[in-house]
């Protein structure tokens, strides 16, 4: 039996292009983001999606909610698929970085680097790999639909794709796109990634 995976990036908030933002709170979407949101709902509706799982951040929640709406489900909250802990990173513009040798070594060694006084990539991928095995359990033939973060789903994706995570910079997970997964016990694969469904101010 296999489970259909749709894993969701949150979508923008006004500080995604300039900030690093972590699991600081108080960051809401913007009016692109709340757009963006929209479309990842309109996009899901009628996939058939029995279950909606979302990271407790704010962003999240906030891109789950409009999700939730339109599939007539409750988003369910589960800490394993939280953003990243980037420690003393968190709230740093990331033009204050870029001058920072373990920034720079993080960004070129994903495999084995971990922010200051935070998580690294490799435990992220654990805990993300741990709460797909425990969906595809809970969901052995369903479709699921989870919202996360960029890095914690670029994570799970080079799992599947057996790749490195320094791999992480070869392809985008955008936000508020979807990629999808075939889960079964003991493998996958990748149905479709970094698909950006067009929010309306888009099409005007």
């Amino acid at each position: 039996m296999a489970m259909t995976l749709f894993l969701l990036r949150h979508a923008a908030h006004d500080r995604v292009a300039d900030t690093l933002c972590g699991r600081m709170p108080g960051v809401a979407l913007g009016g692109a983001g709340l757009a963006q949101a929209d479309a990842l709902a309109a996009r899901l509706h009628g996939e058939g999606i029995e279950a909606l799982y979302t990271s407790p951040v704010q962003r999240c929640h906030e891109t789950a909610a409009p999700i939730g709406r339109a599939l007539g489900l409750d988003p369910l909250v589960d800490d394993a698929l939280t953003e990243i802990d980037f420690g003393d990173w968190t709230g740093r513009r990331f033009t204050e970085l870029l001058d920072d040798p373990q920034w720079r070594h993080w960004n070129s060694a994903r495999d084995d680097a971990a922010p200051p006084c935070g998580e690294s990539m490799r435990a992220a991928q654990r805990r993300v790999m741990g709460w797909i095995t425990a969906a595809h359990d809970r969901h052995p033939d369903g479709r699921v639909a989870m919202v996360s973060h960029g890095d914690v789903i670029k994570a799970a994706l080079c799992f599947f794709l057996d790749l490195p995570l320094q791999a992480y910079e070869r392809f985008d997970i955008a936000p508020a796109s979807l990629s999808a997964l075939v889960v079964w016990q003991g493998g996958g694969r990748v149905l479709c990634l970094n698909e950006q469904p067009p929010a309306k101010t888009e099409m005007a």
